[in-house]
């Protein structure tokens, strides 16, 4: 028999590390960034933000078949996305950070130290656990912004730096709350770290009085709620800003990974170019509105028919900027309806509808235009459908009575009655349509009308009851006296007492009082 000795290894003997293959390590961070995004949908504050969201966006889609919303000015309608998924992102923030934090409360962190994930490639499964939210948000951005250009109404041009803000803005969140896990690793400062945020954003408003600079610091700047206005006059630098924030974005996340451990130059180039990246993105968006685009601004404002496009439609000349031009066959269909309802040469007028809108010094704010003193000009916003149609019917009306818009200004007699009826005379529901037209809501007292020129109209006491009665009476007699009686109803000579009598219905007791109005 022969006896084969085994010499066993002597414990100095060197160990060969069995690495496993690039493709194996991609798959395994993969695979644990599966399971980590995962349980992230399973969080309370994530599941319940995230139906907060769909469910807002929802109802604003649904809202958007009537009124304004029927008209959207995409360039407008791109920024109305970023503001959606903040609180979303918030409990993303907290979320992955507790998920990145669960090894070390468990105290397991050094047994993991020891498995062939080490710590780096752990942090960035935990970084790519948050791309699903980023791609589901930019999902829902995408329906939000095609919604509204697919409509019949829509007009401008939406910009896809503006669109990417929200998912961005989401990767930003994950990645933050990431870092925050691998450099201060207590639960408490996820919140600490928001509210130290919230502070320093109020701090640097407060002295720096609102910077330009300072607000596009924070991730999204909507800057919504004013008149709209020519895309080329916004001076958003939306290209900066998303510039900005995936340069951030990816700092954030390799700064992560090589507190983790990760020390390979393919990282550390990838923050050096990351950090130039957002360098160049704050220095880019940080200069407010230039010079250049100030004067086009004025320009545009001062001089519109420099740079709008005229159409001729049923006797009548319609000028909007180019962004704007598909509206004017509605306009077309208000001024037929009103011309329709005046008598002697105005019925025939031939109308120039201008689209005018005000310097623009931010883009919160609604525009009150200076008044037209141009013969037979009727001034149109940027805005379309709701209240804006009949506010442009009583601005046409108002120029067919008094010949422009600077002499209506002074009405305060028959003519105003005569131009709230040709406004409304059409309208479905001309009593209700009054009611939303007055500042007030009310149909009784004097008030204040809005005109298209986002000016207003007074109105008083008595002349409002007689426009009560006479939307109580058959449209065809009325419209049949007022064309009878159409030079005594838009003199200044004629009261309002004797407009009623004229168009047979009871007259006010009592004389205007305009200062009411």
């Amino acid at each position: 028999m022969t006896t084969t000795l085994v010499k066993p290894e002597t414990p100095d003997a060197p160990q060969t590390p069995v690495a496993p293959d690039s493709g194996r390590r991609t798959a395994s961070v993969l695979a644990l960034a599966i399971f980590e995004a995962r349980q992230l949908a399973l969080q309370i504050p994530v599941v319940f933000f995230a139906l907060l969201y769909l469910v807002y966006t929802g109802y604003e889609l649904v809202g958007r078949d009537e009124g304004m919303d029927a008209y959207p000015v995409l360039h407008d309608a791109d920024r109305a996305t970023q503001g959606g998924p903040l609180l979303l992102c918030i409990a993303l923030l907290a979320c992955v950070n507790r998920a990145a934090l669960l090894n070390r409360r468990r105290g397991v962190e050094e047994q993991l130290s020891v498995l062939v994930m080490p710590a780096p490639r752990r942090t960035l499964a935990h970084l790519l656990s948050v791309v699903p939210f980023a791609a589901g948000v930019a999902l829902v951005v995408g329906v939000q912004f095609g919604w509204s250009a697919l409509r019949p109404g829509a007009v401008g041009h939406g910009s896809l730096a503006e669109l990417a803000v929200a998912p961005l803005t989401v990767l930003l969140a994950g990645a933050v709350g990431v870092l925050l896990a691998r450099v201060l690793p207590y639960p408490a400062v996820p919140l600490l770290f928001l509210v130290g945020v919230a502070i320093a954003v109020a701090l640097l408003g407060g002295v720096t009085r609102g910077a330009h600079g300072v607000q596009w610091l924070w991730p999204t700047v909507p800057e919504n709620g004013g008149t709209p206005v020519p895309g080329e006059l916004l001076g958003r630098p939306a290209g900066w800003h998303a510039l900005y924030l995936t340069g951030l974005t990816v700092l954030a996340a390799s700064v992560a990974v090589m507190v983790a451990g990760g020390r390979t130059r393919t990282l550390q180039a990838v923050a050096a170019v990351a950090l130039a990246a957002t360098v160049f993105g704050v220095n880019g968006q940080t200069p407010g509105t230039s010079a250049s685009l100030q004067a086009q601004r004025k320009a545009e404002a001062d001089h519109p028919g420099k740079f709008q496009t005229c159409v001729e439609r049923d006797g009548s000349r319609y000028c909007a900027y180019p962004d704007w031009t598909g509206w004017t066959a509605d306009w077309a269909g208000t001024v037929r309806r009103v011309r329709a309802e005046a008598g002697g040469d105005a019925a025939t007028t031939r109308l120039t509808v201008r689209q005018r809108i005000e310097e623009i010094t931010d883009l919160t704010t609604d525009a009150t235009l200076p008044t037209s003193s141009a013969r037979d000009t009727v001034t149109v916003g940027t805005q379309w459908g709701g209240n804006r149609v009949p506010e442009f019917a009583v601005g046409v009306a108002r120029v067919l009575v008094a010949g422009s818009e600077h002499d209506a200004q002074s009405m305060c007699d028959a003519r105003v009655v005569t131009t709230i009826w040709l406004a409304l005379a059409t309208d479905p529901t001309p009593a209700d349509t009054f009611r939303h037209l007055r500042i007030d809501d009310s149909l009784a007292g004097p008030a204040s009308v809005l005109t298209s020129d986002g000016g207003s109209m007074g109105v008083t006491a008595q002349q409002t009851q007689v426009v009560r009665e006479l939307f109580r009476e058959p449209h065809d007699e009325i419209a049949a006296r007022v064309k009878s009686h159409w030079p005594e109803l838009t003199s200044a000579a004629t009261t309002t007492a004797e407009a009623a009598r004229l168009l047979g219905v009871k007259a006010p007791k009592g004389t205007d009082d305009c200062t009411d109005a």
